[in-house]
């Protein structure tokens, strides 16, 4: 008899730190991550007519170049505000059985390798521009959207690290 009363006691006992543990990951899931998709749509519009400004004091080669990687920004906005928008969006009860959105966690991780790409490229033509107007604009802009970056990085850093149940288990089929 006292077995009995043990044991159900203990199955008590674990429902209840189930459901603690459930609850404290519900409410940090409701707080992570500082970006947004309307956020970042916004950021990058001031980033690429703040570069094509810079690109239209340039002349040939250079202000060439500073449009391509205008435009590079401004088509792969709508890829990065939409991840977020959907890692953001993603049902919490499912995030908290299987895990976060890899999916769109890797496109953000893609997107984010092109950025550093494109920053890289920014480096270089500051370098040699000769316009000091335009040096100044690219210089607010490579701090722009290093910032931006950072947000993202941020974003990213709080999703992947969120509680799930058997998110060990999926990972292990989304990184093979």
């Amino acid at each position: 008899m006292k077995i009995i009363k043990n044991s159900q006691l203990l199955a008590v006992s674990l429902v209840f730190v189930v459901a603690f543990c459930s609850s404290v990951a519900f409410a940090k899931a409701q707080n992570s991550g500082k970006a947004n998709g309307a956020e970042h749509k916004s950021a990058v519009a001031t980033f690429v007519q703040s570069l094509l400004d810079a690109a239209n004091k340039e002349k040939w080669e250079i202000g060439e170049q500073i449009k391509v990687i205008a435009n590079e920004q401004n088509d792969g906005k709508d890829n990065v505000a939409n991840a977020i928008d959907k890692i953001q969006s993603r049902n919490s009860i499912k995030t908290f059985l299987i895990g976060t959105d890899y999916k769109n966690v890797g496109r953000l991780r893609s997107e984010m390798v092109k950025t550093e790409n494109q920053i890289n490229q920014l480096n270089r033509l500051l370098d040699k521009t000769t316009n000091t107007d335009t040096k100044t604009i690219l210089q607010a802009q490579i701090e722009a959207l290093k910032q931006e970056q950072q947000k993202i990085n941020d974003f990213l850093k709080a999703n992947e690290s969120k509680f799930s149940l058997f998110g060990w288990f999926v990972k292990l089929f989304t990184n093979n």
